[in-house]
Order: structure tokens, then C-alpha cells, then sequence
């Protein structure tokens, strides 16, 4: 009745998994975290061809791309999650594997190629990452705001954004409360 029994035991998949990830791709680091979760590295010209690779294996979930600011190092690093939805063909949730894909960028010039041919969920989470980090990707057809109303010196979620600054700035120049001090 349960498909999924009849396949290797999963520590076995991932090991399988892995050899064919170094096999395949030079300069990958694959290491599997926990049973359930392998991470990648790999530099920034690999990170489109593993990703289809990834898909065409059946994760084809792009649950979510964020980024990380390393501020002493000077690189930004993206991030890519996947799993899969279902068994191929059938209607079985398959047990969750979570892929996690990691490459640095240039902090001080973050650019980095749009994944929306591969995934068409990443549009929003790359249009995300553009404003809180400032990063470019290159042939995304709409980099505009998707949560903030204005364009920032720094970005927001970048280690260097003064938020004291920010709010000064912008609060300080806010009239007081009509009764403030009063008491009730």
C-alpha cells in the first residue's frame, strides 16, 4: 500500500544523492546535515545549473531564497531551499528532504543571475531580497518594491543599516500629539 517502502532507505538516497552531485559538478561541497536535510555550496556560476539538475531529480519546491549579510567577510550569500511535493506520477507525499543551496556574492557589488526560468516562484523572493539587501538580479523582468515605499542608502536588512539614524530621520520631523504630557 505505501510506495515509499519500496525504495532504499533514505540514508542510502542521500548518499547515492551526494556522489552524484560531486560526480556532476565541480567545486560542489554537499554535506548531509541530518537525515532529512543535505546543504550545498557551490560558487555563483554552478548555482543555475544545480538548481535545474535539482529540479529534473524531482525538487521541484522552491520553498524559499533568502540571503545573509556576512559584513566582515564582504559577501552576501543566497540561499535556496527545496523539497519535493509528491512522488513522481502519483498522488504520495513523498518524505520531506530539504535541500539547502548556498553561494556568496560581492557585498559591494551584489549581482547574481535570476532563477525565475527555473522556478517561477522566485520572482517575489528575489523582488524581496533586492530591497532589503540591495541585491541585482540580472534578467528579472520587474525589480521593483514589493514591501517597502521608498529606496534606501543602505538596505534595510544589510548589517550596516543604522536604525537609529532611520528613525530619527524619519520620526523626528513627526509633530507631537496634540495633549501629550497632559495628564488624563
Amino acid at each position: 500500500m505505501n510506495g515509499l517502502r519500496c525504495f532504499r532507505p533514505r540514508e542510502r538516497n542521500n548518499q547515492l544523492l551526494k556522489q552524484e552531485l560531486e560526480t556532476a559538478f565541480d567545486g560542489i561541497t554537499v554535506r548531509i546535515e541530518k537525515k532529512n536535510r543535505i546543504e550545498l555550496s557551490i560558487a555563483r556560476n554552478g548555482v543555475l545549473s544545480v538548481l535545474s539538475f535539482l529540479k529534473n531529480k524531482g525538487f521541484n519546491h522552491l520553498q524559499l531564497v533568502s540571503c545573509v549579510d556576512w559584513i566582515d567577510d564582504g559577501q552576501l550569500e543566497l540561499v535556496y531551499v527545496l523539497s519535493a511535493y509528491m512522488k513522481e506520477d502519483t498522488f504520495e507525499k513523498v518524505e520531506e528532504l530539504n535541500i539547502i543551496l548556498k553561494t556568496r556574492i560581492g557585498r559591494d557589488n551584489p549581482e547574481f543571475i535570476t532563477s525565475i526560468n527555473i522556478f517561477p516562484v522566485a520572482e517575489a523572493y528575489e523582488r524581496e531580497i533586492h530591497e532589503l539587501y540591495g541585491v541585482i538580479f540580472q534578467g528579472h523582468p520587474r525589480l521593483t518594491h514589493l514591501l517597502l515605499d521608498r529606496d534606501y542608502s543602505i538596505p534595510p536588512f544589510r548589517k550596516d543599516f543604522d536604525t537609529r539614524l532611520y528613525v530619527d530621520d524619519f520620526f523626528g520631523s513627526v509633530p507631537a500629539v496634540e495633549g501629550e504630557g497632559e495628564s488624563l
